[in-house]
């Protein structure tokens, strides 16, 4: 019991980092990645479709990302959820090709890119922190139920502690390299 509640949380745990490395993707830098396109949602055929489902996204470059799009129809509606996504990028279309040239950062959004990112960071602490209250919760019912020891609990404690202080770690390693790699030009 004591150790599905530690697997448990390990597992809430790593996915609480993915999640928060997959929000630090779509974070833009100075170069060009193709994960910065993957919240982009296309109004395709009055439905919203996620963009990677209706083109190929692709880094042509360090400062430039083409999308190659499958239906020439949604070409437009592709150009226009790029424009409309709010992160400053002006496509320029070629048959079913948009390329998508990525502006240098100036300091002042390279800032508010930082706020985001530790924003971001605390978000994924929560989270983590979060799975370690839920985890000393089903700690605590199984002592009431007299299930296990209060010494047993406290030594379970002891570990989900030791656990989200590592993933906090990593948490924070993750954002100290974002904000480096924000703050090259």
């Amino acid at each position: 019991m004591i150790n599905d509640i530690k697997q448990s949380a390990r597992e809430g745990m790593d996915k609480s980092i993915e999640a928060y490395k997959t929000q630090l993707s779509r974070i833009r830098t100075g170069r060009a990645q193709p994960a910065l396109l993957d919240g982009i949602m296309v109004d395709y055929y009055g439905s919203q479709t996620p963009l990677r489902q209706i083109g190929n996204v692709v880094a042509e470059d360090a400062r430039t990302l083409s999308v190659t799009v499958y239906d020439a129809s949604a070409v437009k509606a592709v150009e226009k959820a790029i424009m409309d996504s709010g992160l400053g990028l002006n496509p320029q279309t070629a048959g079913t090709s948009i390329r998508v040239p990525l502006p240098a950062l100036t300091e002042e959004r390279r800032k508010e890119f930082i706020k985001l990112v530790r924003a971001e960071a605390e978000k994924g602490r929560v989270a983590v922190r979060n799975v370690r209250r839920d985890s000393n919760n089903d700690l605590k019912a199984l002592v009431k139920s007299k299930d296990i020891s209060e010494d047993e609990e406290k030594r379970a404690q002891d570990e989900i502690q030791k656990l989200t202080d590592s993933c906090v770690k990593k948490i924070d390693e993750i954002l100290a390299a974002k904000e480096k790699e924000l703050m090259e030009i």
